[in-house]
């Protein structure tokens, strides 16, 4: 974005650009209350603090940036900072830079708010560390459960309520925030687009329709373990074997449903030796749809598949849910009033999940796309032209200039 700096604009993007790079996977690891992702925030605040917004901390996480008096009926716009393992540079701080710049350039034209407007940067969107995606905004819809989010824990043993308690914040507080989400009269989040639909549109910039329904699935598959050189072949339960096959069945069953995706993006393997037949190991599933309904049976599906043939490798194998997302549709009223606002802009349904669509449920709720020419998210190849770029920080303007 270095393109940007003679006129500041995106500035943010190349100021946090050697905050939570990966060596090992390229790109960058920014989790919810770490050591990157902490340093962002600490940026967040600082930038936010040149325009003059006021700072706040949710009893979630949650950071708030004020233009002006908090209060009710707010225009509320932002989006996240923490990123997957080995993210690219887009995926949340496009949203987020993209406000900053949006509110900095009324502030330089001399606007002034008529109601209340804040920029909102939301912890653990990605889910990322815990498990769970848009943990933030859950949290504050009530969608997922105070004791439930507390017990949750990491790759390193640390539950939620011990990492929040390390990041200054009391567990104890955690959960369904009615004051903050009443504040919120209207939330917009201008977010990279994560596919191709503008690629094939030839359009810098699109309004959300609608997000597929999203469920994740932790599948721990059961065998013996047993010494690599002395268990003959004939003799083996292997739960290695199993596993893979169950993946094979996971593609096959997605395959076989036009419009439904399904991954395995991150295994475990117990106990993990090279000379060693592992005793168990634990796969995690992501599936998507259109529809709630064809998510479901997609995933019963999936079910039937795996049970078949992890039993052929005589293992056994356990389902457990870690999170669910219900497809969303945005308000198709704002969608449209939004389009017309910027020119007639297309709208675009879109298969990743985002703090806005949990949002939707609970207040008005939109969301902007900026162009991927690359059409790859969730990786360092995901990329946004400048001036593409401009263009959504414009976008996001004007509208904010006709809420506000």
């Amino acid at each position: 974005m270095s393109e940007l700096l003679a006129d500041g604009m995106l500035a943010g993007l190349d100021e946090i650009a050697g905050t939570g790079r990966d060596a090992r996977r390229g790109g960058y690891s920014r989790h919810v209350w770490q050591a990157a992702e902490l340093e962002l925030r600490a940026w967040f605040v600082e930038r936010a603090g040149r325009i003059g917004l006021d700072i706040e901390t949710d009893r979630n996480g949650n950071i708030w940036a004020w233009w002006g008096t908090p209060g009710p009926d707010a225009v509320v716009t932002g989006s996240h900072l923490d990123s997957v393992p080995g993210g690219g540079a887009y995926d949340g701080p496009l949203g987020v830079v993209s406000a900053l710049d949006a509110i900095a350039r009324l502030q330089a034209a001399g606007f002034t708010p008529s109601r209340p407007c804040a920029i909102l940067v939301f912890a653990e969107e990605e889910g990322s560390r815990f498990g769970i995606a848009c943990l933030g905004s859950r949290l504050m819809t009530g969608a997922l459960g105070a004791d439930r989010a507390r017990a949750l824990v990491d790759a390193d043993g640390v539950t939620l309520a011990e990492a929040a308690v390390r990041a200054g914040l009391d567990p104890a507080h955690l959960g369904t925030d009615r004051e903050a989400l009443e504040r919120i009269g209207l939330f917009v989040e201008l977010h990279v687009e994560q596919g191709r639909g503008l690629i094939e549109l030839g359009q810098p910039v699109a309004v959300a329709s609608s997000i597929l329904a999203h469920g994740r699935w932790r599948l721990t598959v059961t065998g013996r373990g047993n010494h690599a050189g002395a268990t003959l072949m004939a003799d083996r339960r292997d739960p290695m074997v199993a596993a893979a096959r169950a993946v094979l069945a996971v593609q096959d069953a997605a395959s076989a449903r036009p419009g439904t995706r399904a991954t395995v993006g991150r295994m475990n393997i117990v106990p993990g030796g090279t000379n060693v037949i592992a005793s168990s190991v634990q796969a995690w599933l992501d599936a998507r749809a259109e529809t709630d309904e064809e998510t479901r049976a997609l995933l019963g599906e999936i079910t039937a598949l795996v049970d078949e043939a992890v039993a052929e490798n005589g293992c056994s194998v356990a389902v457990v849910e870690e999170s669910w997302a219900g497809s969303v549709h945005f308000d198709p009223e704002l969608r449209d009033r939004f389009s017309a606002a910027l020119g007639g802009v297309p709208a675009l349904p879109t298969g990743a999940g985002h703090d806005a669509g949990v949002l939707a449920a609970s207040v008005p709720s939109a969301m902007l796309f900026v162009r991927n020419p690359t059409g790859i998210s969730h990786s360092p190849e995901e990329f946004a032209t400048a001036d593409d770029c401009v263009a959504g920080v414009e976008a996001l303007e004007k509208l904010l200039r006709t809420l506000l």
